[in-house]
């Protein structure tokens, strides 16, 4: 018994030190800007930017590969953080990009089967339920990412507008009035 326990302690340090050794040896150093998009970027994994996660967007915007407007849970603020970070000159690459309003998933609750099949590829834990009872999306948790939309068997779950609520309510953008600021600029 205490030749077992020595073996396999031996065997489990020797292995260690080797892998030490090879993670230190074969280490490669990720560029600086990928980790300040890393950074960025929401880290939910979510996969709505067709990347394997966060960093491997973050891995694409910097080899140039990906736009900065790939992140849709992020919106536009986030694309115009990472415009600076990124360097792109002015608001170019942002023009296309609509100001649109959070989207969010819902589930008609008289259609779910609760199957969990939205339960399971929820990157963001937002789906509430257990198997063969009604799910239900947890709106400050969820990203709109349609992970859970595409795998749906009974079409119950939809993208709706994200209610306000006391918690994240947020002021609606200002109309802009041309008129005004021509004429104060003119005095």
């Amino acid at each position: 018994m205490i030749e077992a326990v020595a073996a396999m302690s031996a065997l489990g340090t020797g292995l260690g030190l080797m892998l030490g050794f090879a993670a230190r040896k074969f280490h490669v150093e990720a560029p600086p800007v990928v980790d300040a998009i890393d950074a960025i970027l929401p880290g939910t994994n979510c996969g709505a930017c067709g990347y394997p996660g966060c960093h491997g967007l973050a891995e694409a915007m910097a080899a140039g590969e990906a736009p900065v407007t790939a992140c849709t849970p992020g919106g536009r603020d986030l694309a115009l953080e990472l415009a600076q970070v990124v360097t792109i000159e002015g608001d170019g690459a942002l023009s296309g990009m609509a100001e649109v309003e959070p989207m969010v998933a819902f589930i008609f609750e008289d259609h779910c089967t609760g199957c969990t099949k939205c339960f399971k590829r929820c990157p963001t834990d937002a789906i509430i339920g257990a198997n063969r009872q009604i799910h239900t999306v947890i709106t400050d948790a969820c990203t709109g990412c349609d992970a859970c939309i595409e795998v749906c068997p009974t079409e119950a779950i939809v993208k709706r507008v994200k209610p306000k609520s006391l918690r994240q309510w947020y002021w609606d953008k200002p109309e802009p009035r041309l008129g005004a600021a021509s004429t104060e600029r003119a005095a």
